[in-house]
């Protein structure tokens, strides 16, 4: 398969992938370190819980379709690594891009339960300063790992093994 002809797809992915993740990431801290301390100091609990709830009536349109964007964006952007094979037999590599799906499957967990309705996922609505700290540090996790193997870049192909041949003398 020529990839090259895909170039404008896989560069649209990869820019979508990134623009929702600055979007999540960045409203995420933009609620627990700007929105909830400012309505924490200045709002009454009533008009508090008022706030909460229209923020969060709109948040959770960009947290569920930003979900969807990052898992179809992301499993585009790792087929074409497949596909490319760049990173066959690279454990480091695999190792790390599964770590960031598996803390990314966590971070959209609970991000689901801080604008959810589910009386199982109350406890995590009730402690949000606590959960969004959580998912911002997740987040940054997964940026340095991204970031770590953006500058690694692909690896030099490993050398074949050499091929080990059986001698057999005469009888």
């Amino acid at each position: 398969m020529d990839l090259s002809q895909l170039f404008s797809l896989f560069v649209a992915s990869r820019v979508l992938h990134v623009m929702t993740a600055v979007v999540l990431v960045g409203g995420g801290f933009f609620l627990r370190y700007v929105l909830m301390p400012a309505a924490t100091s200045a709002l009454s609990d009533a008009d508090h819980d008022k706030l909460r709830s229209a923020v969060v009536g709109n948040w959770k349109k960009f947290v569920h379709g930003g979900i969807g964007v990052m898992l179809l964006s992301g499993l585009f952007n790792y087929f074409k690594v497949i596909v490319e094979k760049s990173h066959k037999g690279d454990g480091l590599y695999h190792g790390l891009i599964g770590t960031k799906i598996l803390l990314a499957l966590g971070i959209f967990f609970i991000a689901s339960a801080l604008v959810g309705r589910s009386a199982g996922t109350a406890s995590i609505r009730q402690n949000a300063r606590k959960w969004l700290t959580v998912n911002f540090l997740l987040a940054l996790i997964i940026i340095a790992i991204s970031g770590f193997l953006r500058m690694r870049g692909v690896p030099a192909p490993k050398p074949a093994a050499a091929t080990v041949s059986a001698i057999t003398s005469p009888r």
